[in-house]
C-alpha cells in the first residue's frame, strides 16, 4: 500500500466569529478566528487535491481577506493545477468547491447523495441553505459531469492505493472525509465534520450541522479510523498553520 504526505494549504483568512459558530451552543461570549483551507495528498508518484478552495471571482465577491488563488498557492510547491488528475470534494459548499474550475483536467470525486442534493433537490435552494451555496457552482459541476470527469461515489471507496473516501454526513447531507495511509499510520482529513480540533477532542459539533445524529455517528467512525487522535484533521482550524512546519507561505506539512 502506498504512503503519502499531507499538506494544508491556507487560501484565505483569518476571519472572526462568535465561539458559538464553531462550538454549537457554547462559547457565546468568546471570539475565535478561522482560516479557509484545502489539502494536498502527495508522494513521489501521485498528487491528489482535497477540496478546491474558491476562484478569484468568488473571493472578490465575498471579500475574502488574504486570499491567494489555489493555482498560485500550488505553484509554490511545484504543482500545476492544470495537470492535477484527481480532486476529491469533501462536500459541495462554496468554500470547498468554488474553485473546482481551476482544475480543468482532474477527475472529481464526490458523494452521489451530496451531488444529487445540491444539484437536483429544490430544498437546497431554500434560504436556510443559502449560506453554503454559490450560484456559479451548478454550471461548474454540470461542465465536469458533461466532460465525463465526475465520479459519483456511494459510501466508502478507495480511489487509489492508500487513499479512501469515507461517507461522513452531518455537516452536510453527504460529506466525505478522506483516509490516508502515511508513515505515521492512518490519517483522516475530516474537513468540516469538525471545523476545529476542539470539535473532535470534545465530540462537539459546530453550529453548521444539518443532521446531528448523523454527525455523531460520523465522528465516531472517523475517530475509530485514525491511528491516533492527532491524525484527525479539521476543516478550518488556524492551528493547522501555526503548529506544523511551514514548507511555503501558507502551506504546512501535517504528516
Amino acid at each position: 500500500m502506498q504512503q503519502y504526505e499531507i499538506y494544508a494549504v491556507k487560501y484565505a483568512g483569518p476571519f472572526t466569529s462568535s465561539g458559538a459558530f464553531i462550538m454549537w451552543m457554547k462559547d457565546w461570549d468568546q471570539t475565535v478566528e478561522r482560516n479557509y483551507y484545502f489539502w494536498v495528498i502527495r508522494n513521489s508518484s501521485t498528487t491528489i487535491i482535497v477540496d478546491a478552495g474558491v476562484s478569484p471571482e468568488i473571493a472578490k465577491q465575498r471579500g475574502l481577506n488574504n486570499y491567494i488563488s489555489p493555482q498560485e498557492a500550488l505553484k509554490t510547491i511545484d504543482i500545476d493545477a492544470k495537470s492535477v488528475k484527481h480532486v476529491i470534494l469533501t462536500h459541495i459548499h462554496w468554500d470547498h468547491a468554488g474553485g473546482i474550475g481551476l482544475f480543468p483536467n482532474a477527475t472529481v470525486y464526490v458523494q452521489n447523495q451530496e451531488y444529487k442534493f445540491w444539484m437536483k433537490d429544490s430544498i437546497a435552494r431554500s434560504s436556510a441553505f443559502s449560506f453554503f451555496w454559490d450560484d456559479v457552482l451548478p454550471a461548474e459541476l454540470e461542465s465536469i459531469e458533461t466532460s465525463g470527469r465526475l465520479k459519483l461515489i456511494d459510501g466508502d471507496r478507495h480511489i487509489n492505493s492508500g487513499v479512501e473516501c469515507l461517507l461522513a454526513p452531518g455537516h452536510s447531507v453527504a460529506l466525505q472525509a478522506v483516509a490516508v495511509n502515511t508513515p505515521q499510520g492512518t490519517a483522516v482529513i475530516g474537513s468540516d465534520c469538525g471545523h476545529f480540533f476542539a470539535n473532535y477532542k470534545q465530540e462537539w459539533p459546530s453550529s453548521l450541522i444539518v443532521d446531528l445524529p448523523g454527525w455523531i455517528s460520523s465522528f465516531q467512525k472517523l475517530r475509530a479510523k485514525v491511528s491516533s487522535a492527532e491524525l484527525l484533521f479539521p476543516g478550518h482550524d488556524p492551528l493547522m498553520s501555526k503548529n506544523y512546519p511551514e514548507i511555503a507561505e501558507g502551506i504546512t506539512k501535517l504528516v
